[in-house]
């Protein structure tokens, strides 16, 4: 009887072991995932532009966030590392890899050129290269990838972008050097609630959502045009805040801002430009993804 008491009690113990041993093992595992924003806290945006395509997306085949933008516009290495790739990819175009002293490695590619060689050593915001549209890419945009670990061909080490920058959507838009994405931040009221008519002619009342860039962009302007009309010290914005618009206020001529919804037959049948015309007067490609706030040439 003292044995069998014995071994139930050896038996409970084995498998209390084996419970508290599982929980250890869960625990790690979910602290190992955690790491993705603990290990990247301080990283920033690459580029300024829009995110015009999000990680997993084409059946899981997209590894990565696609950040829309001009054409030529700075691509900055999110944190200090050293260039372990840089060439011309069949499929990339121009691109460039980063080894993060964390151990994650970055991907910048679609570029229009590098401006950095292998073996280099980089600093947090430096420039890597332009934004561009070379390799497999259908519009002016930067593919960015994450992988915690080894670059592999597979990319089986690869991570969701908006693990490391918070949650985003396509559509929003991001600054360069910046890593909050949400740039316009909210108030009492809403832009809506305030009569046109007390709006001077050349003043810009920020929507919930716009950015600096955005209204640079509708503009034809430059930010730091903006800035400094309104003695800015950071991209920052209110809703309902009111800028000084430098210029008449309006879009240049012959020229046209992409509202949402929009498509290059619309804008071409909207503005009586034959489609073809358009597409070659904006070096598109006609299959290229547009998106709001983008200025397209139209006369």
């Amino acid at each position: 009887m003292i044995f069998d008491y014995a071994k139930r009690l050896f038996i409970f113990f084995l498998l209390t072991l084996s419970v508290f041993m599982m929980f250890l093992t869960v625990n790690a595992a979910n602290a190992e995932g955690d790491k993705v924003s603990g290990d990247t806290s301080s990283w920033t945006f690459p580029v300024e532009g829009m995110i015009t395509d999000s990680y997993g997306t084409r059946s899981g085949s997209h590894k990565g966030m696609d950040i829309g933008g001009d054409i030529g516009s700075p691509v900055y290495s999110v944190a200090k590392g050293k260039v372990i790739k840089s060439y011309l990819s069949d499929t990339y175009g121009h691109v460039v890899f980063i080894r993060h002293e964390n151990g994650y490695e970055t991907v910048y590619a679609h570029l229009q050129s590098r401006l950095v060689d292998e073996n280099q050593e980089v600093a947090q915001g430096q420039q890597l290269g332009r934004l561009g549209n070379t390799g497999r890419s259908t519009g002016a945009h930067l593919h960015f990838e994450v992988h915690r670990g080894e670059w592999t061909i597979d990319k089986e080490n690869a991570v969701d972008p908006y693990r490391v920058f918070g949650q985003g959507e396509v559509g929003q838009l991001v600054f360069a050097k910046e890593k909050d994405p949400f740039q316009a931040v909210g108030v009492s009221g809403t832009p809506e609630s305030l009569p046109n008519e007390h709006v001077a002619e050349g003043v810009h009342i920020v929507h919930k959502g716009e950015t600096l860039w955005g209204i640079s962009r509708q503009y034809g302007l430059s930010v730091e045009e903006i800035m400094q009309k309104n003695a800015l010290k950071s991209s920052g914005l209110n809703v309902n805040q009111r800028l000084m618009i430098p210029g008449s206020g309006s879009s240049p001529e012959g020229q046209y801002v992409v509202k949402q919804g929009d498509t290059l037959y619309s804008i071409s049948k909207a503005q009586g430009i034959d489609m073809d015309e358009l597409v070659s007067r904006n070096d598109l490609n006609p299959a290229s993804a547009i998106y709001p706030q983008q200025v397209l040439k139209v006369n």
